[in-house]
């Protein structure tokens, strides 16, 4: 005896959820989106804001996440030069004072 399962008449059977894979982006962007990214990144706090949205946020497009990582990365090593080059003068001056001032006396 075979038994199967009917669900009362006007109901539909049950049905098990549906799940959609995570989204990712792979689809090459526009110039006309550069161009707009672009613009944003010239807008000061913005461009911070939006280069740490697209480069560690779930819906980011790859090809711009990867953009901002790279930019983020240019950034921080444009920073570090700068101080070592800060640090370098500063230096350089505070010696140059110095002498000047042992000079005078």
């Amino acid at each position: 005896m075979e038994s199967t399962f009917q669900p009362p008449a006007g109901q539909q059977p049950p049905v098990p959820p549906g799940y959609a894979p995570p989204y990712a982006s792979d689809e090459v962007v526009s110039v006309k989106s550069w161009l707009g990214s672009l613009v944003i990144l010239m807008i000061p706090i913005v461009n911070i804001i939006f280069l740490f949205v697209w480069a560690f946020g779930d819906s980011a497009n790859l090809n711009r996440k990867y953009f901002a990582r790279a930019y983020l990365l240019w950034a921080l090593i444009g920073i570090v030069l700068y101080i070592i080059l800060l640090a370098v003068f500063g230096a350089v001056m505070f010696s140059a004072f110095k002498s000047m001032n042992d000079m005078n006396v």
